[in-house]
């Protein structure tokens, strides 16, 4: 039975660990302790709540001295097999088969963290066996071919072969260093701290990577380690006791105390500006005009000074991210970018502060530097406007009290936090998690010269300081890829035979290793649950539907904190066709721009003073069993506390009836905002963005979803931006006629999660809400998007590809059952996994079905293949067909589906999913009846499967993101190329 530890007294058996520290947090419930191991000198943090959702993590302080990119190569190989848990890929395995709600591992610039997380006793302790017996001893002494697999080796399949690099980093890193702002991002921290470990690229730089040495790997595995550099972290309602001992006992007590120089170096301020200048890569058809990056940063502190932290967020909304923010917009006033945004990271010793135009020119670097330090003058003398100070601090209040991180444990984001101090200070881990008192001092502060006084002292009087531009060069990426081909061939040319020999038997045997599976003895030995450990019932639904004011509504009954969640559902179905793209702009318009009482900015701050936010999407949402129906919807959300109810609203009503569409120069600046994060998006998620333009040739919810906010939405703004004089009338009119169209009481559906308290407030308020909307007679259309596969090649500079396949099973006449979602499972972790990635060197490979539309999809991530990944899909039907699988691989399997199932829901995603059951036409008993088929698969389930899998790939829908010199020398697998951007 876990145990919620109230206080250090009931730890009366830990004599292998000094007690250094107990700290009330009374901000998140809990009580933290810190101690010290007492003959390693590891570090170990442990917060004891009541949250069942566990987690613990171990992390070292890792700072790398070269752009190898050996902190993250190492940190994929040593989850590839140990000495306990020799299989060769024991983090698969506990993928398949664990209920963990968190697996993963992550490099940072100066640490590497390998964090798990469960709800389930057994197997939170199996999940904290095979990392801690990972990191300590990983079977990289004995496999060389890990190194190679997971980092970088040369390939080479014959003798008159081309000689080329592979590896699952190598890939990965290309593919980040293909994205614009990815490299932008690494070139702002190089600029600033040149002279320590943030100066290098501990990801690993792909012109740097295969300088790396298998034996420079190992030594720098066997320097950092060690449980005297290590960080040990445990959350949540356990035995602490049992555990520590534990851990003690089967690990750390096998070291001795060493001394491993890890510090993270000070680096000093310049004597000036740090001007860098680099290029980026464009495809060929791309243009150079207004595509240059600006970029003007800083080191801030340390990230030991906690108010100062909170401080720097909250001048970035007030300076740059609020609508309407002073520095932002005094930079697109002066045409300065067509997006400019900024960044504060201080999830590293000296934090930075970044200020960044994107779509500028070079000849505007001076402007932009000079814009920026005479606006900040400007705003000193003047003073800042505190109802954006209040906003803003109230904004980040509300998150913090709200700690809803979405599908990712509290405990795990409390962790990551935590080593924003403790790894620059031994006695300090829990300094950024009590963060009341923060408020308080920043609030206390409204009114005074103190935000005035930070940007004088840390932005204008500021010796640290980079510049940097980052340039357009169209074509660059191929000359690379060509320069890099002759390199190889050079290197190929100097080999001696047995040189050749040698590396075409490497490349074999390299195959030979990931093609043999590990023995069903060293598989065996990672500890798994039983079907027992399974909980029969699913996880429950909350719809009640009820009547407020004569105003129907479906409630959500789950505690919620005192926080209301509403979703206000407006159904698009009358909306012409033609008008589809133009709501996925009103949503971001909305909210954005002036309305008749406030500016975008005023109206920014009485939203964030008021409530935790106010946002719109538009989303579709299908019909259970139908390939074809489905509900176009656009949705408002709103958070808020129940006693600001009414202000919540009020600002509902002045967006929906008062919002002025007519602003011509404020249009602009959206749409050009809006083209520049759909770029950044669609890059850096290039697999969802090609799954969703596949299935769009044959899925209407698909094709509108793609009008709405995928590639066919991209191509519409940037048609809009480019002929926006010709265009603005009619956008405006458009925009105004789709507020006529949607915000009606005849389209409005709502969604409310609070418990009966929150419930209340509502009396009084829905009806005159309801009542105000828009009135006007229309004339409602049901039309259709014409389908056809188009079967596209998007060429891009990217250095790698986005390989998605997709079809519809339900039109081939089969049925969805819970056995799919095992299938999902074992495709994922096995098949495309050992072909894709392993073999392939792609990053990531995954495929889904629809439980609702029959859509089913393959796809791959940063992946160096086309054609090969393609094939792999073509022949999933064969091995779903002749699958094997003893009784503990599919329980394996079916304790993987459940975890990804039973993942503790947030009371907004406990209301959100109930909303789309309810909207979809899911029952409770269709979701127990999915579970129990989850439960009770069989193999021969799984093999009869093989016709769905043949009838998705036999629609022949596929479409590839990725590298124009790829996709031109596959185009027999296209029906059209194009560039995407």
């Amino acid at each position: 039975m876990a145990k919620n530890l109230k206080s250090s007294k009931e730890l009366s058996e830990l004599t292998g660990y000094e007690l250094l520290k107990e700290e009330d947090l009374v901000d998140i419930n809990s009580l933290g302790l810190l101690f010290k191991h007492k003959k390693t000198g590891a570090r170990v943090a442990v917060i004891t709540n009541d949250d069942d959702n566990k987690v613990f993590s171990i992390g070292f302080r890792t700072p790398p001295f070269n752009s190898t990119g050996v902190p993250h190569i190492i940190e994929h190989s040593v989850l590839c097999g140990s000495k306990k848990f020799p299989a060769k890929d024991p983090f698969i395995e506990l993928t398949k088969g664990s209920l963990n709600t968190f697996l993963n591992a992550m490099t940072y610039p100066d640490k590497t963290m390998y964090p798990v997380a469960s709800c389930n006793d057994k197997d939170f302790q199996n999940l904290i066996h095979v990392y801690l017996d990972a990191v300590f001893y990983p079977n990289i002494y004995q496999r060389e071919e890990i190194f190679k697999q997971e980092g970088w080796h040369y390939e080479l399949e014959s003798e008159d072969g081309e000689l080329k690099y592979n590896g699952v980093v190598y890939n990965e890193m290309k593919g980040a260093f293909s994205s614009p702002e990815q490299l932008l991002f690494r070139t702002i921290q190089n600029s600033l701290f040149p002279d320590n470990a943030y100066g290098v690229e501990s990801g690993g730089d792909p012109k740097h990577i295969p300088e790396l040495s298998y034996e420079e790997f190992l030594d720098f595995h066997k320097k950092y380690y060690h449980p005297s550099n290590s960080y040990i972290y445990l959350y949540g309602n356990m035995e602490v006791e049992e555990k520590l001992n534990w851990i003690d006992t089967e690990y750390l007590q096998h070291f001795d105390e060493k001394a491993i120089d890890s510090e993270i170096r000070y680096q000093h301020p310049f004597e000036r500006i740090n001007d860098v200048e680099m290029f980026y890569p464009l495809s060929e058809n791309e243009s150079t005009v207004n595509n240059t990056y600006l970029s003007y940063n800083m080191s801030i502190g340390t990230s030991l000074d906690k108010d100062l932290g909170m401080a720097m967020q909250i001048l970035d909304y007030v300076l740059l991210s609020a609508p309407g923010a002073p520095l932002k917009q005094a930079l697109l006033d002066a045409g300065i970018g067509k997006d400019v945004f900024s960044s504060y990271d201080n999830n590293i010793f000296q934090p930075t502060f970044s200020i960044i135009a994107k779509n500028a020119e070079l000849e505007q670097k001076e402007l932009f530097a000079s814009l920026i330090r005479t606006t900040l003058e400007q705003l000193v003398r003047d003073g800042l406007d505190e109802k954006s100070i209040k906003a803003a601090i109230n904004y980040y209040e509300f998150k913090y009290r709200e700690a809803d991180f979405g599908q990712f444990p509290k405990g795990l984001m409390y962790g990551i936090q935590m080593l924003s101090s403790w790894l620059y200070d031994d006695n300090r881990p829990f300094t950024l998690l009590n963060a009341n008192k923060v408020f308080q001092f920043l609030k206390d502060k409204i009114g005074t010269d103190y935000y005035t006084k930070l940007i004088v002292d840390y932005l204008l009087n500021n010796d640290h300081i980079s510049l940097v531009t980052l340039k357009p060069q169209a074509g660059l990426s191929a000359r690379r890829e060509e320069e890099l081909r002759e390199k190889l061939a050079n290197y190929k040319a100097g080999f001696t035979q047995e040189e050749i020999n040698k590396i075409i038997e490497d490349t074999k045997h390299l195959k030979e290793y990931q093609e043999e599976p590990s023995s069903k003895e060293d598989v065996e030995k990672i500890p798994m649950l039983s079907r027992e450990d399974i909980g029969e019932k699913a996880q429950p639904i909350y719809n009640d539907e009820i009547v407020i004011d004569g105003i129907p509504l479906t409630h959500h009954n789950v505690f919620t904190n005192g926080i209301a969640y509403m979703r206000l559902i407006f159904d698009l179905s009358g909306v012409p066709k033609e008008l589809i793209p133009y709501t996925g702009l009103l949503s971001t318009v909305l909210g954005y721009i002036d309305t008749e009482h406030y500016s975008f900015l005023e109206l920014a701050n009485e939203i964030n003073i008021h409530t935790g936010g106010i946002t719109s999407d538009v989303a579709a949402y299908g019909k259970k069993g139908s390939p074809l129906e489905y509900l176009p919807a656009f949705q408002i959300d709103v958070k808020v506390l129940y006693d600001e109810m009414d202000n919540a609203f009020d600002l509902l009503k002045e967006i929906i009836s008062f919002t002025n569409l007519d602003d011509e120069k404020r249009l602009l600046e959206i749409i050009s905002e809006v083209k520049s994060r759909l770029q950044m998006r669609i890059n850096s998620a290039g697999h969802i963005a090609a799954v969703n333009r596949a299935t769009s040739y044959f899925s209407e919810s698909a094709r509108f979803n793609e009008e709405c906010s995928g590639i066919s939405y991209l191509k519409f703004i940037e048609k809009i931006e480019k002929n926006y004089k010709e265009e603005v009338a009619d956008l405006i009119k458009k925009l105004q006629d789709l507020m006529i169209y949607i915000f009606r009481k005849e389209n409005l559906i709502i969604s409310f999660t609070s418990d009966e308290e929150g419930l209340k407030t509502l009396t009084g308020k829905l009806l005159p809400f309801v009542e105000q909307l828009k009135k006007e007679p229309i004339e409602a259309k049901e039309d259709h998007f014409e389908l056809r596969r188009l079967n596209e090649g998007f060429k891009t500079s990217s250095q790698v590809q986005y390989v998605a396949r997709t079809g519809n099973f339900i039109k081939a006449g089969y049925q969805y059952t819970g056995a799919l979602e095992v299938l999902k499972v074992i495709m994922s972790y096995d098949y495309l996994w050992n072909n894709i990635r392993v073999k392939g060197g792609a990053y990531g490979c995954m495929c889904g079905f629809s439980n609702i539309s029959g859509n089913g999809y393959f796809t791959s991530y940063r992946d160096p293949n086309i054609k090969e990944t393609n094939d792999i899909y073509e022949k999933a039907y064969e091995y779903v067909k002749n699958f094997t699988a003893d009784e503990r691989d599919m329980t394996k399997y079916i304790i993987g589906t459940i975890s990804g199932i039973d993942t503790p829901r947030t009371p907004r995603i406990k209301g959100n999913t109930s909303m789309a059951a309810y909207l979809t036409g899911m029952t409770m008993e269709d979701i127990q009846k999915q579970r129990d088929e989850i439960i009770n698969v069989t193999m021969e389930d799984i093999r009869e499967l093989s016709d769905i899998i043949r009838a998705i790939v036999d629609e022949g829908n596929i479409c590839v993101i990725g590298n124009e010199k790829k996709i031109e020398e596959n185009r027999d697998l296209f029906i059209e190329i194009k560039t995407l951007s």
